[in-house]
């Protein structure tokens, strides 16, 4: 029986604490006027604002660089296509001076 007693007792006060947190959290009423935001409900929202705009900047900052890769990727491109023909008509020109050459041998 004092074990049942305990627990009962146990029961009475976590339903209590329940109670008194339900009171103490539940929404104001309409016909209460709003109380001023205090110290830290004001730095919370300066930290929220604060952390919107770093969002913000990262996107723009993500979007730029994205942006100035694929500017340069085109660039690169673009470079390396006139390398490989340089390149190639470079190889022509080394392939018919050596044609050259062998019939100048023979002769």
């Amino acid at each position: 029986m004092n074990m049942k007693n305990g627990m009962a007792g146990i029961l009475g006060v976590v339903t209590l604490v329940g109670v008194i947190a339900l009171v103490g959290c539940s929404q104001k009423s309409a016909t209460e006027p709003a109380k001023p935001a205090g110290v830290a409900e004001k730095a919370g929202a300066a930290l929220d604002q604060a952390a919107e705009k770093s969002v913000e900047t990262s996107k723009a900052v993500a979007e730029k660089t994205g942006e100035v890769v694929n500017n340069a990727a085109a660039k690169t491109e673009a470079v390396a296509e006139k390398a490989v023909e340089k390149t190639g008509e470079g190889l022509e020109n080394a392939g018919e001076a050596m044609e050259n050459t062998g019939s100048n041998l023979q002769k």
